[in-house]
């Protein structure tokens, strides 16, 4: 127990300034460590960079969420969160050794499966039910554990692989955290409340040296990426599972579309680079440069600004989803489906018509 005493709000605040100090103040020591044992994030067919960037800042993110919740937060009445911490280490090994030496994709694979397994099993963090969708409510264990693993393996690596340019994945998991924050706080669940604002603390400090730093500019790596992803993936199967039977104001009834609508821009561009790269004989994870950050640059925009855009669209999403969350879940999928089809591939168009009209010349 903290020696004082706090106000909910209060509480909150502390978290995420403890956070945001916590991470501001571990960027500094993680980046010269980086530069004198020369881990670096090199320029390759995937990345947008052209200069090699120490790419440890998820230790910082890392250490500033971890030590909020441990200060903080109690396992006595938050006991989902041990085992959601629990899953957490064995992301952050497997992304630290990733960003260190490499690692192969099966073992990172097979790290995600780990944690999610320890959730389920130990935490009974999973989906039971679809919520209508295509006239589906409950669903059976073991089909509920399968949709599990493929929610939190797919939205972690959806993170893992969107991050492309300065400030675009911690701007868009800020966002993501605010949304389902605010949520949380609205019908009572400060413990997840709170989880999310400690982590919008350390974005914030990480996102202020990825998007402005000089001398001390570092990218978040497959570590910080791999546990954002993790940990928006937990908080997108609460947002589903809390909305189930609840009897409340801000009940949302579309619930696993309107969570989709959240996570859109990250989800739809994976799954649209996965499908293009098989459409082309390639493997899924084959490093190109097809994300959609990648075409925005293209058009002639600058980082911050392909940032600012795309973090636009993905807030378009949010405000739609939860306008019309009183929908289906299916009719409202598929609204959100067309909507992110019509803004991704209006970029998309407009470079590949450049790009044949230069290539013809």
């Amino acid at each position: 127990m903290l020696p004082f005493s706090y106000t909910i709000d209060e509480k909150m605040i502390v978290c995420f300034i403890t956070a945001f100090l916590v991470t501001f103040t571990l960027i500094p020591p993680i980046v010269r460590i980086a530069r004198a044992k020369l881990l670096y994030a090199d320029p390759n067919d995937r990345t947008s960079h052209d200069t090699s960037t120490p790419n440890l800042g998820g230790l910082a993110i890392f250490g500033g969420v971890i030590l909020t919740s441990l200060i903080f937060f109690s396992f006595r009445t938050f006991p989902k969160f041990q085992f959601t911490v629990a899953g957490l280490l064995i992301i952050f090994f497997a992304g630290f050794k990733d960003d260190i030496i490499g690692i192969t994709p099966f073992k990172k694979f097979l790290a995600q499966l780990i944690a999610v397994g320890i959730i389920v099993v130990f935490g009974d963090i999973r989906i039971t039910n679809l919520h209508g969708f295509i006239g589906v409510f409950e669903v059976p264990y073991y089909v509920g554990v399968l949709i599990t693993v493929i929610t939190v393996v797919g939205i972690t690596n959806c993170y893992n692989l969107i991050d492309g340019i300065d400030g675009l994945t911690s701007s868009l998991g800020m966002l993501v955290c605010f949304t389902f924050g605010a949520w949380f706080y609205l019908i009572g669940e400060f413990n997840w409340a709170m989880l999310t604002i400690s982590l919008i603390g350390s974005l914030l400090a990480y996102f202020f040296f990825n998007v402005f730093g000089k001398k001390n500019k570092i990218f978040m790596g497959d570590t910080g990426s791999l546990i954002l992803g993790y940990l928006i993936a937990v908080m997108a199967i609460q947002f589903n599972e809390l909305n189930i039977g609840l009897s409340s104001p801000f009940t949302i009834n579309a619930a696993p579309a309107v969570s989709i609508g959240i996570l859109m821009v990250p989800v739809y561009d994976t799954i649209r680079v996965f499908i293009t790269r098989i459409f082309r004989n390639l493997h899924p994870f084959t490093p190109d440069k097809t994300h959609i950050h990648h075409y925005i640059l293209a058009l002639g925009f600058s980082h911050r600004r392909s940032t600012f855009f795309i973090f636009g669209a993905n807030l378009l999403f949010i405000i739609v989803a939860f306008l019309l969350h009183n929908l289906s879940t299916t009719l409202l999928l598929l609204v959100l489906l067309a909507m992110a089809t019509v803004l991704f591939y209006i970029p998309i168009i407009i470079v590949e018509r450049r790009r044949k009209k230069v290539k013809n010349n």
